[in-house]
């Protein structure tokens, strides 16, 4: 019995590495950012790569609404806000719109011009960068080139120092 679950945590630590591994490397292999259309909460209009406000750092998050580790993550992100006001934040889920939509409500998202959240219906950033766990922050710069990946354990503090 010890022996079985030894293997099977060893097995998803190599998974888990793995998989980090290639998140990275998707991104390095395509330094430009991807691109994406969602459907914004609350309006249900559309906000695609081409509606980012120019010469603006650019940090995409993909979020689950139920998922603890991101509720958290963007309490701390509106505790620090200053070191985010000049960064536009897109939130994307590929959970129910509904769901993200009362994610947006229960966290009075309104009240922050820079963040868009939205429901990626053909999950193409999930794919694109091949997500092993949520939240994921990437870091795109002014020009849209990829900077760096960030899971839900690293403090905003770092993240901004990035940007």
């Amino acid at each position: 019995m010890k022996k079985s679950f030894l293997y099977i945590f060893l097995f998803l630590i190599v998974n888990r590495s793995a998989a980090q591994s290639s998140k990275l490397e998707s991104s390095a292999k395509s330094p430009d950012m991807p691109a994406f259309s969602i459907t914004k909460a609350p309006d249900s209009t559309r906000f695609e790569r081409a509606s980012l406000q120019k010469n603006k750092d650019v940090i995409i998050m993909v979020f689950s609404p139920d998922c603890e580790h991101c509720q958290l993550k963007i309490k701390e992100i509106m505790a620090h806000y200053n070191l985010f006001k000049n960064t536009q934040i897109v939130m994307v889920s590929n959970l129910g719109y509904l769901y993200v939509k009362k994610f947006y409500q229960e966290f009075k998202l309104a009240k922050y011009p820079n963040i868009v959240m939205g429901m990626d219906y053909k999950y193409q950033l999930g794919s694109f960068f091949n997500i092993a766990s949520v939240p994921t922050l990437f870091l795109y710069n002014k020009k849209g080139k990829f900077v760096k990946t960030f899971d839900r354990n690293v403090p905003v503090q770092t993240i901004a120092k990035s940007l």
